[in-house]
């Protein structure tokens, strides 16, 4: 999509004007997934043999809302092909003040959808609060919810609570 590319290149300059150091293998075109329910987008890294290059992805439900948040979702995806900023690190989070500072962005770790000016999917929304395990600390009592079947829902003897206490699977 044109549009959606165009802003994605002015976003890419505004980055190299503050001197932050984005990856030079980011692909040109941006991904539009009609799949992604659950996120705005998605900055993803290709290794074939020893080269890397990063794919950028954006939920076609960003193509609802205002200008502003497409770019400041672009800027947030950008913002992980630094070096040191696959996560939310103090690194990447120095990177989005910088660009927040500078062109009045807004990025952080997450968005919801209100935020953004994007009607919530309610079916979606019903849908993602289904927690299909559960778990509880025998120290403190928290309780620690599960989407997905993972290495600590599998063995949570394995695994602490923040707390240091015992994790049990009680669902």
């Amino acid at each position: 999509m044109e549009y959606i590319n165009n802003l994605f290149k002015e976003v890419l300059k505004e980055a190299n004007n503050l001197n932050l150091p984005v990856s030079k293998k980011i692909k040109n075109d941006i991904i539009i997934n009609k799949r992604a329910k659950s996120r705005f987008g998605c900055c993803k890294k290709i290794r074939k043999g020893l080269s890397e290059s990063y794919e950028l992805e954006l939920s076609d439900r960003l193509l609802r809302c205002e200008e502003k948040f497409i770019k400041q979702t672009l800027a947030h995806e950008i913002l992980h092909t630094c070096p040191g900023c696959g996560n939310h690190g103090e690194l990447w989070k120095a990177y989005a003040d910088q660009m927040n500072k500078t062109y009045g962005y807004h990025i952080k770790r997450t968005d919801t959808a209100q935020q953004l000016g994007i009607e919530e999917d309610t079916a979606n929304k019903n849908r993602l609060l289904k927690e299909n395990y559960i778990l509880i600390c025998k120290g403190c009592g928290a309780t620690i919810f599960r989407r997905r079947m993972s290495s600590v829902v599998k063995n949570p003897s394995k695994y602490r609570c923040k707390c240091g206490g015992r994790l049990e699977r009680v669902k």
